[in-house]
């Protein structure tokens, strides 16, 4: 039972991070209605970010997080000025051709600029733990799960209480009411699309302190980004949290009953019978 208590305290945290990051593919789709397959190379550009600040500014990666979300949020807000804006209206094959291409342009640069090799962080709390009763409590996790919970509260009140939220919301519920009602729907989809991918690339450099950074790591997250979505609900922000913490706690349980290797049989299990019995996700709603 303490081993099972550890484990999901570990998939809780780990769960939060997701969350962060699968929210901006989820946001991107609800408002735009584009499922962004490049997502997670905004998280790697987020995380070479973060990277670079530490590396020759001295910026702590968690500080960093929130640079690596202004210089993504900026990137995308360009890319769907000049990219994304050109295909909204076009069939769902050229949106993925662009974002699939995006995938290959992205990587290949990372490769060209940074090089192959892989780069990691030092800092302080780098091997700390708390102590919680009889339970190890990870600092850079729990750092990271914190930061997540600011984000994720953040953008709630941003999406609830502020008036671009609210407009951003009418553009998703009905683009042509929304403009007759004076909104900048090009100017909302922009907005969206750069906080979208600046979210993954917050996620991204809050995790730095744990993991490595290389050209393809984003590969690594695609799938668990989709799966926390589609568990969630492709559109729902709410799914994205609830989808985000339920796979991180899977991912952290199997791990007592599989070997390492195996941590996502159980995952992918869930999701293909999420796909087949509820297909809209546990937060989503029918159309």
């Amino acid at each position: 039972m303490l081993s099972l208590a550890q484990a999901v305290l570990d998939g809780v945290m780990i769960g939060g991070v997701y969350a962060v990051i699968s929210m901006g593919l989820t946001l991107v789709f609800g408002v735009m209605g584009i499922v962004n397959f490049a997502q997670a190379q905004f998280l790697m550009l987020g995380m070479f970010v973060a990277w670079f600040a530490w590396r020759f500014l001295g910026i702590d990666p968690l500080l960093g997080s929130f640079l690596a979300f202004g210089a993504i949020f900026a990137l995308g807000w360009a890319l769907q000025a000049t990219l994304f804006r050109r295909v909204l209206a076009a069939p769902p094959v050229a949106q993925i051709f662009l974002t699939v291409g995006l995938i290959i342009v992205l990587e290949n640069s990372a490769l060209l600029l940074f090089g192959s090799e892989f780069r990691s962080v030092a800092t302080p709390y780098q091997t700390a733990s708390l102590r919680l009763g009889e339970l190890f409590v990870n600092v850079p996790y729990l750092a990271a799960f914190l930061l997540s919970v600011v984000c994720g509260g953040l953008l709630w009140w941003f999406l609830d209480r502020s008036w671009f939220g609210r407009a951003m919301r009418a553009t998703a519920q009905d683009p042509m009411a929304a403009r007759l009602m004076g909104i900048d729907a090009a100017r909302m989809h922009r907005l969206a699309f750069g906080l979208g991918v600046g979210l993954s690339a917050f996620g991204g450099a809050a995790i730095l302190p744990y993991l490595t950074v290389y050209p393809t790591v984003g590969s690594q997250f695609s799938v668990l980004m989709f799966t926390v979505v589609v568990l969630g609900g492709l559109g729902s922000i709410a799914g994205a949290v609830v989808g985000g913490v339920a796979v991180g706690v899977i991912q952290s349980v199997s791990t007592l009953v599989f070997p390492i290797q195996l941590q996502n049989l159980v995952l992918f299990l869930l999701f293909i019978a999420v796909l087949a019995l509820r297909p809209e996700g546990l937060m989503g709603g029918s159309r």
